[in-house]
């Protein structure tokens, strides 16, 4: 009989269903793109190391129960298994696998999978129609391909630090999330699905790479552009926008929001809201390029109207008017938020221990082919005997993989090597 999991995985909906994912990454990237494409119905095998998983398993606190909260959101919808690539037993499963497989997706070190026997060239001669994705700090050419790469690092060379932070004198700032872990699996889940496309036409598969220190520029467009039309480099300016006024957070009596007034009818409809339609014919701000050669002193006289009234007072308000505008969140409040919640942005998934447990949703919509978060994340080896079985393996090869140190499973958990 199937395990509940295993019924999930069979009902998998979604307009990549079908699809079959090999999953060799670990942390943020490439758990980020192997996460979307779980979502969008693919099965996805996530494959561990032995002994001790993906690194996200020992990214505590936070904890749910035994299990590491942050693994727990980057590898639901996922079945896992957990294989020693540096044994035999362990490299004949894996190739078993991709046998069976649409796309592969690594994240090693460079040159790691190479030394295993699978790099792109080896791995394309035996199966040429697999799409097989790369992600890396710095990618597969240049003087930097040996870097290893974190989104710290990515953000700091890409220019990103420089104009982050309150004012343009101060300190290089990170921006708050990892921009370009993030924005790295975003964009190989893209090159992916337009391989896989090109696939189905042809029946070829091909090398799709990108790197952090890529997806870090990419989110740069507005402050390159500056760099490359002007000959300068963009400094810090708090929550302003390099390019449009007003256009950040602003400060009312009992708390934060922000107020997109940046084109000439918003600008003139956000005068409206506060009262102050004779600035509308300051000579300090009639155009965008006046307000912005005048931000300084812009800034200073709509604080000082902001901070006369509530918060709530100026939104409704701006509103009113059709003036883009939003209260500045906590997590707390932005996850809690109606908008979140009608968008099922936050959704609760059955964990095969913890029982249920919330997590972030599917950021696409699709109108005939939806798709869904079914399965909580794999423990440790949780699919490995029901994925082997599936690849044609019977019970006394299972065990003998075992037995060799090539696999580890859930139910048969070998001791730590000495």
């Amino acid at each position: 009989m199937q395990s509940d999991r295993s019924q999930s995985t069979s009902r998998r909906s979604g307009p990549l269903a079908g699809l079959k994912v090999i999953d060799l990454t670990h942390v943020m990237a490439g758990p980020t793109c192997t996460l979307m494409l779980a979502d969008m119905g693919a099965d996805v095998i996530k494959i561990e190391k032995w002994p001790n998983g993906d690194d996200t398993r020992h990214s505590v606190p936070p904890k749910i129960g035994d299990e590491a909260a942050s693994f727990l959101m980057m590898n639901r919808n996922k079945r896992g298994i957990v294989l020693d690539l540096k044994t035999e037993g362990g490299k004949e499963v894996l190739r078993r696998l991709i046998a069976g497989a649409d796309v592969l997706v690594e994240n090693f070190a460079p040159g790691a999978m190479e030394r295993l026997g699978f790099g792109y060239e080896a791995v394309h001669r035996e199966f040429p129609a697999l799409v097989y994705c790369s992600l890396s700090g710095f990618g597969r050419t240049g003087p930097y391909k040996h870097r290893r790469g974190f989104d710290l690092v990515a953000q700091a060379m890409s220019g990103i630090m420089s104009f982050t932070g309150e004012r343009p004198d101060g300190p290089p700032v990170k921006c708050g999330p990892p921009l370009s872990d993030i924005t790295a699996g975003l964009l190989a889940s893209m090159g992916i699905l337009a391989a896989y496309t090109h696939r189905l036409k042809t029946g070829e598969g091909q090398w799709v790479e990108t790197s952090l220190y890529e997806a870090a520029l990419v989110q740069t467009y507005w402050q390159s552009t500056i760099a490359l039309a002007a000959g300068t480099a963009p400094r810090a300016m708090g929550s302003a926008h390099p390019l449009n006024a007003p256009y950040q957070a602003f400060e009312a009596s009992d708390g934060w929001l922000v107020v997109g007034g940046a084109n000439k009818k918003h600008w003139l409809l956000m005068l409206e809201a506060l009262g102050a339609t004779e600035l509308a014919s300051d000579p300090r701000f009639v155009t965008g390029g006046d307000r912005m050669a005048n931000l300084k002193e812009l800034e200073a006289v709509l604080s000082e109207r902001f901070r006369t009234k509530s918060r709530s007072h100026w939104l409704a308000a701006l509103e009113e008017k059709g003036v883009p505008c939003g209260p500045v969140h906590d997590m707390l409040e932005a996850l809690s938020d109606p908008q979140t919640l009608a968008r099922e942005m936050v959704v609760e998934v059955d964990h095969s221990t913890l029982g249920p447990v919330k997590t972030i949703g599917l950021p696409v919509k699709f109108s005939k082919t939806p798709g869904k978060v079914l399965s909580g994340a794999p423990v440790y080896g949780e699919h490995t005997r029901e994925v082997l079985a599936e690849h044609g393996l019977d019970q006394t090869q299972i065990e003998a993989l075992e037995k060799e140190g090539a696999i580890v499973s859930a139910s048969g958990r070998r001791e730590e090597r000495v």
